[in-house]
């Protein structure tokens, strides 16, 4: 059992990690877009002025040849693959994906935060991650937050569903000058779990595949009412 859990150790994600305060009493474990890593989204910290103690767990994902992008290798949750016009993402690399980010779960609740303290978050890809992993934790998490992207796997969602997520508080938001995801599919997204029972906040903002500030302040306001759960 000791080798087993020095390899599950071993195999982590490296990540940035920030604390806006000794003691945190949420942990948020936000995953990057294709091509960045981990660093992307740590200036945003300061801009969100939460009101308590939080843990930010920023990881890279891992390296791996991109087909759209011609194979280039870079970071990447999965591979993305031109169907029909549209963009299509690698089930195994999202599944692949999923347990690494369920590793990182695992390593928030052995520093002393529960599962229901834990918000999972991200940006394009990674926003994709955060609605597939979060939707399938066995335990109740705080939130799942979903920037700019769409639901992976959607048609395998109902059957895969971890019924103490039913209620997991949902943030969406989207550009509508998207030009890398389409607002349509993003909307679609939000349907699909709508009309599957969740509760989701959803945002629109004039602007292209980025954030803006209208939309950090609006983070902020949902990530602060989670505090005060």
């Amino acid at each position: 059992m000791v080798d087993s859990a020095l390899d599950v150790m071993a195999a982590l994600l490296e990540t940035v990690e920030i604390e806006s305060a000794p003691s945190p009493r949420l942990s948020i474990l936000w995953m990057h877009g294709l091509g960045a890593d981990g660093h992307d989204f740590a200036p945003i910290v300061p801009e969100l002025r939460l009101p308590g103690p939080v843990r930010f767990v920023f990881p890279h994902a891992p390296m791996r040849p991109v087909t759209i992008n011609n194979g280039a290798v870079m970071r990447a949750w999965y591979d993305v693959r031109g169907v029909g016009g549209e963009r299509r993402e690698d089930a195994d690399g999202v599944r692949a994906s999923q347990a690494q980010i369920e590793a990182l779960i695992a390593r928030e609740k052995s520093r002393g935060i529960t599962a229901d303290r834990i918000v999972l978050a991200g940006f394009s890809q990674g926003g994709a991650m955060a609605l597939h992993t979060g939707l399938r934790h066995a335990e109740r998490l705080a939130g799942v937050m979903a920037l700019s992207c769409f639901l992976p796997l959607a048609d395998d969602l109902a059957r895969e569903a971890s019924p103490a997520n039913r209620d997991v508080p949902i943030f969406m938001a989207h550009g509508t000058d998207d030009d890398l995801i389409p607002l349509a599919r993003a909307r679609r997204a939000h349907d699909i779990l709508v009309g599957l029972g969740w509760r989701v906040e959803w945002h629109e903002y004039p602007m292209p595949h980025s954030v803006c500030p209208e939309e950090i302040a609006d983070i902020s306001a949902w990530l602060s009412s989670l505090l005060g759960t």
